[in-house]
Order: C-alpha cells, then sequence, then structure tokens
C-alpha cells in the first residue's frame, strides 16, 4: 500500500533561510525518480534546482511561482510504494530508495537512468466493437534534459509542446514562458542552436509589431510591485534584496576610504598581446590585473584581511579568494575564484571565464559566491573612467579598474597618446592608514606601467 511522504524544503546552507518559486519542474500526478528535481528555486546566493529524495507519485505541492517559503516548509507530499522501516511523513531526510541527498551538485554522482512523465491520451470514444475505450496513462522517457524540454502541460492540462528544445538558461525559459511563446518555433542563434535570450526577445518583438499587444496579466500577489501616491513599491527580495543588506551593513560598519591613480596601461596591453599570439589558451585582461592583486597583496597583507570588533582584532587571512563583480540580469553578483593566489595567470583566466559563465546562465552555487577575501572590480566595462566602490562586507578592501582608453600622456620626456587607466582602492580604515593603501595602489600602477616589475615577486 503507498504510503505518502512529505518533501520539506531543505536547508540551502551559507545562512540562507528562505528561497523564492522560481518554476515548477513537476505537475501533480507526475511519476518523480530519486534526485529528480522537482522545483526551481532563487535563494539570495543562487538560483538552485532541488531534487526529491523520494521515488513516486507526486499527489500535492506547496507555493505558487513567486512566493517565497521559509526553509522546513512543505514541497511537495509524494505517495512511494513502499516506506523504509522508520520513515514518518514528516522526515524529509530520506525514503524507501531515497537518496536524501536534496540539492543539485551535492547528490548521488550518478542521474537516474529514466525518468516518467504520466499524461493522458486522449479517450477514443468507441471501438470498433462496440466497447468504450478508457484513457490510459502513457510514459514518456526522459532523457535528462527535463529543464529543457517545453513539453509541459497548459493551463487546461493540454500537453502544448513535444520534444526537447535547445535552451540551457532558465532567464530564458521564463522570459519566453511569461510572454506566452513557444520555443519549439524559433530558431537558436547560439552554438548548435541554442536558444538566447536575443533570440526570444527578437521574437516578441516581431510579434509586437505585427499583431496589437496581448493585455499584460495582473500579476499575483507575491511578485505584484505595490502602486503607492507618486510612485511604485518594488519588493527587495533575492539577490537584490541580498546585494542591498550587504552595501547598507558595509556603509553602517566599516570606516571607508578610496584612493585613486592613473596608469599607463600601455605595455600591459602589449604583454597581454604577445602572450596571446604565442598559441597558448588565450589571457584575459582580469586575468592579469588578478594576477597583480594576488602579488600585491602579498607585500600588503593587512589588505586580505577582516575586522572581528566582537574580539577588538584583525584577522589576517592566508588564503586569497578573489571575488570580483559580475552584472547579470537577476542583479549584480560576486563569484569567488578560490586560491588565486596559488594560480598562475592562464589558470586565473579559465576560471574566470568558468564562473561568468555559470553567472550569466544563472548556475552559480551558493558556495561559489561566497567566501570572499578580497573583490576586484572592473567597472570599466560600463565605460566609465573612475569609481568609488562600496567594499563587499566584510572584506577590507576593493580594488576598482576603469575604461583603458587612448588619453595624451608624458611617456620618456615627450607628449604621446597611450593607454591609459584609473585605478582606485577603496579601503577598511580600520586596518591600515593611508601609508599602506597608496603603497598597495602605487604597486598595482607599477605592474600596469610595467609588467617586468611583476616578474621581480615570481
Amino acid at each position: 500500500m503507498a504510503q505518502v511522504l512529505e518533501f520539506r524544503l531543505p536547508d540551502l546552507g551559507e545562512g540562507l533561510t528562505e528561497a523564492e518559486i522560481v518554476r515548477w519542474l513537476v505537475e501533480v500526478g507526475d511519476v518523480v525518480a530519486v534526485d529528480q528535481p522537482v522545483v526551481e528555486v532563487e535563494t539570495a546566493k543562487a538560483m538552485v534546482d532541488v531534487p526529491c529524495p523520494y521515488a513516486g507519485v507526486v499527489t500535492a505541492r506547496f507555493g505558487e511561482e513567486g512566493s517565497e517559503l521559509p526553509v522546513g516548509a512543505p514541497l511537495i507530499t509524494v505517495a512511494v510504494g513502499a516506506a523504509a522501516p522508520g520513515a514518518s511523513t514528516a522526515d524529509s531526510g530520506g525514503s524507501a530508495g531515497g537518496s536524501g541527498n536534496v540539492l543539485v551538485g551535492y547528490g548521488t554522482s550518478e542521474a537516474p537512468a529514466r525518468r516518467r512523465r504520466v499524461r493522458p491520451t486522449p479517450a477514443v470514444p468507441a471501438a470498433a466493437n462496440g466497447r468504450s475505450i478508457a484513457a490510459e496513462p502513457v510514459e514518456e522517457p526522459d532523457d535528462g534534459r527535463r529543464a529543457q524540454t517545453a513539453g509541459r502541460a497548459d493551463e487546461s492540462g493540454a500537453n502544448v509542446v513535444d520534444g526537447p528544445v535547445p535552451v540551457i538558461s532558465p532567464l530564458v525559459r521564463r522570459l519566453a514562458r511569461e510572454n506566452g511563446l513557444d520555443l519549439k518555433e524559433l530558431t537558436g542563434s547560439g552554438p548548435d542552436g541554442l536558444i538566447l535570450r536575443a533570440d526570444v526577445e527578437y521574437a516578441l518583438r516581431a510579434a509586437a509589431v505585427q499583431t496589437r499587444p496581448a493585455p499584460v496579466p495582473a500579476a499575483t500577489p507575491a511578485t505584484a510591485p505595490a502602486t503607492t501616491a507618486g510612485g511604485t513599491r518594488v519588493p527587495l527580495k533575492g539577490v537584490r534584496g541580498a546585494v542591498a543588506d550587504k552595501l547598507s551593513r558595509s556603509r553602517t560598519e566599516i570606516p571607508d576610504a578610496t584612493c585613486w591613480v592613473d596608469a599607463d596601461a600601455t605595455e600591459l596591453m602589449r604583454a597581454r598581446a604577445a602572450m596571446n599570439a604565442a598559441g597558448a589558451p588565450k589571457i584575459s585582461l582580469l586575468a592579469l590585473l588578478a594576477r597583480i592583486c594576488t602579488a600585491a597583496l602579498a607585500r600588503f597583507p593587512e589588505l586580505n584581511s577582516t575586522v572581528d570588533m566582537a574580539a577588538r582584532e584583525i584577522v589576517r587571512l592566508d588564503a586569497v579568494h578573489l571575488g570580483f563583480a559580475a552584472q547579470t540580469e537577476r542583479g549584480l553578483v560576486v563569484p569567488v575564484v578560490k586560491d588565486a593566489h596559488a594560480r598562475d595567470t592562464e589558470a586565473l583566466s579559465a576560471e574566470f571565464a568558468r564562473l561568468t559563465e555559470a553567472a550569466r546562465t544563472a548556475a552559480l552555487t551558493p558556495a561559489e559566491l561566497t567566501g570572499g577575501t578580497f573583490t576586484l572590480n572592473n567597472y570599466g566595462v560600463f565605460g566609465v573612467d573612475g569609481s568609488t566602490p562600496i567594499i563587499n562586507h566584510p572584506e577590507a578592501a576593493m580594488l576598482g579598474v576603469g575604461r583603458i582608453v587612448p588619453k595624451p600622456w608624458v611617456h620618456e620626456g615627450e607628449l604621446a597618446v597611450r593607454q591609459v587607466v584609473q585605478l582606485s582602492l577603496t579601503f577598511d580604515h580600520r586596518v591600515c592608514d593611508g601609508g599602506t593603501a597608496g603603497g598597495f595602489l602605487r604597486y598595482v600602477a607599477d605592474c600596469v606601467e610595467q609588467p617586468a616589475v611583476l616578474l621581480r615577486t615570481l
């Protein structure tokens, strides 16, 4: 006899206490396998697919898309064929045949070989022999790319699209879903026909030109901005809420100061061009700046620290876990390159590329977004020369890099056009004085102007 087990929102780690339901991956009546993702949630750190530790039939879902649930709140209930000894409906840690794992990336090493989705076939009015044929469940195999398959039921219960759709980003799927766009009808412009956000936006613009836009449905109470006299209230939650909390805390707790300097980056750009012309894997400018940062922190370790006011101590950290600011569709995130001090320029470049792609597709894990000790902020990508960045609490400093542009510059006693960049350092004045901060920034500028300076520290 089947037993109904309740699966609750698990502890997502890193002190997170709640999550927003972005998209349900299963319907009531679906057959789920052990470790199959059942819901996509957004925390203050990242997008996370939450897999179910039970195998059986989904009997209930709790929470609408756009609503927030606290850790420990019920997510779904599953009817399983047999329960393990001692299992109960309140136990979310495991089940008969269950792995007990609740986060993708922390679960079993092998995905289930086969998953099933049950949908009814249309009932046939009558057979040739006069008997009525009842609708029977049809099992559809899942090749493991369920998140890329648009074969989901619409509000009426009909299966509106069949077959895999080449799309990876959950943001692209959400944009298409919210605008009623059938991804099956699109041709992707990405590699191997991958559907990108630009493809969806182009299709939506084309549809708007041909037909009058449909009325925008009313937002649900969980996601609707509240209109007030003279403006609109937008909830601070998810990534935007987490950023607001951290920046507010930084400004409240940290007595910061900023110093800056212009540097001639012509030789650094030439060095990068020479390195990339050698045929080895391409080196990014961010990787070169990161290598300079780690060398500077080795000379000025005061800036790779944090302050413990309760103990009234400055804690100088041995390892450099280098964060870098990345602007995404979900807001500002700071992925962290762990042990950056132990990586060469090529390894740094590869890790920056990996984390940047993960940030773009909302695939960063909480572990990849925490634990930073120093942050590198390349705001030059926004076309600006300078900034006074806010320290990423509880770190002690952040190096800002503006755009590199041709400017008049006195070089070897003569006026010349050189590639100039502005560097700025915001630092916690509790960990050091201006002399240390100025020494750090001057060393960074010297390495930018004369990359050979860096060779003396290797």
